[in-house]
C-alpha cells in the first residue's frame, strides 16, 4: 500500500513546517502559565481543557444541523493526546535532555508502524532521512554522550510518548478521516481523558491544584492561546498524516526542535554553538530530502 501524491503534497508539508516552528516556542507561553500559578502539569490539563470547551458549543450546534458530534475518533484522539499528555509530562519527571532525545525517536516507530500496518518497504531515501533526523536529534541534545536508553518513569512516558504520535500518524494515514473538525474535537476530547488519567497517576509530582486566583489571572491568556496556538496547529498536525503520509509527517514535526533551540538561544542567556547549529541543518536536510524524493517516487509510481 503506498500513498499517493496529494495535489497539494507541498504546500501541507509547508503549512506542518510552520506548525512545527510554533512548538518550538510553546515554551515561551508554557513558562508564562506557570510563572502565573499553573504549575506542575496543570498547564497540561488546562491547555486540552480550555479549547474542548471552546469547541463544544460548535459541536452542538453541528449536532443541532443533523452533522457529526465529532467524537467518532476515539482511537486517534486517544493515541495523539495521549502523546502529547506523556511528552509535557515527562519533563517532570526526567531530565529535559533526555526526555527530548526519547520522544524524537519518533521517526523510527513511525517506519516501523508503516512496515506492519501500511505493508510499505521502506526506500532508500527513507534510510538516509532517518540518519539525518535522528543524528541531528543527537548532535543538538546529545552533548553528554547520552545514549537514548529509558533509564527511569520519565525516560519512559517519553519514549511511549514518541511511540504514540508515531502510531496516531499511521492510524490517520490508514483511516483518512473525513473532514478536520472531528478529528481535531476527537483529539481535545479524548486527549483530554487521557490527560486527566495519566494525571491522577502522577498526582505526586502536580502538587495541589492551582488557587482560584491563578485560574481566574491565567484563564485570558489559556484562551488566547487556545485560538492563536491549539487550534490552529492542530488542525494542520492533525491533517497532515492522512494527506501526505506518516513518514513525512514524522520527519517535518522534528523542525520543532530546531526552532526551539535558536529561540531559547535568542531570547535566553543560552548560547547557539556548533552542536544547535550542526544539528538543526541535518534535520532540515532530512525534512527537505524525505518531501522532495516522497514526492518524486509518489510521481512515479502514478505514472507507471
Amino acid at each position: 500500500m503506498e500513498t499517493q501524491k496529494h495535489k497539494y503534497h507541498y504546500t501541507i508539508s509547508f503549512a506542518l513546517l510552520i506548525a512545527a516552528g510554533m512548538w518550538g516556542l510553546f515554551w515561551l507561553p508554557q513558562r508564562a502559565l506557570e510563572s502565573g500559578g499553573l504549575t506542575g502539569g496543570w498547564a497540561t490539563i488546562s491547555q486540552m481543557v480550555v479549547p474542548f470547551l471552546m469547541l463544544l458549543p460548535i459541536s452542538i450546534w453541528r449536532k443541532s444541523k443533523g452533522q457529526s458530534f465529532g467524537l467518532e475518533y476515539p482511537l486517534i484522539g486517544l493515541l495523539f493526546g495521549g502523546g502529547i499528555a506523556c511528552y509535557a509530562n515527562s519533563f517532570l519527571l526526567t531530565d529535559v535532555v533526555r526526555a527530548l532525545i526519547l520522544f524524537y525517536i519518533t521517526p523510527v516507530w513511525t517506519t516501523i508502524f508503516e512496515m506492519i500496518f501500511l505493508r510499505q518497504v521502506p526506500r532508500i531515501y527513507r534510510y538516509i532521512t532517518l540518519i539525518l533526523a535522528l543524528s541531528g536529534v543527537w548532535i543538538v541534545f546529545g552533548q553528554d554522550g547520552i545514549i537514548p536508553v529509558p533509564k527511569n518513569s520519565g525516560d519512559w512516558i517519553a519514549l511511549f510518548g514518541g511511540i504514540l504520535i508515531a502510531a496516531s500518524a499511521v492510524r490517520m494515514e490508514i483511516k483518512k478521516p473525513e473532514g478536520i473538525y472531528p478529528i481535531l474535537f476527537s483529539f481535545f476530547f479524548y486527549g483530554g481523558l487521557f490527560t486527566l488519567v495519566q494525571a491522577f497517576f502522577l498526582r505526586d509530582y502536580l502538587g495541589s491544584g492551582p488557587s482560584f486566583d491563578a485560574w481566574i489571572t491565567m484563564m485570558p491568556w489559556l484562551l488566547l492561546i487556545a485560538v492563536l496556538f491549539h487550534i490552529p496547529t492542530n488542525i494542520v498536525i492533525l491533517g497532515a498524516p492522512s494527506r501526505i503520509g506518516a513518514g513525512l509527517f514524522s520527519i517535518i514535526i522534528l523542525f520543532e526542535i530546531v526552532v526551539g533551540s535558536f529561540s531559547a538561544a535568542i531570547l535566553t542567556d543560552e548560547l547557539i554553538g556548533w552542536r544547535e547549529i550542526l544539528g538543526s541543518s541535518f534535520i532540515i536536510l532530512a525534512g527537505l530530502t524525505e518531501i522532495i524524493f516522497a514526492s518524486k517516487s509518489n510521481d512515479i509510481e502514478n505514472y507507471n
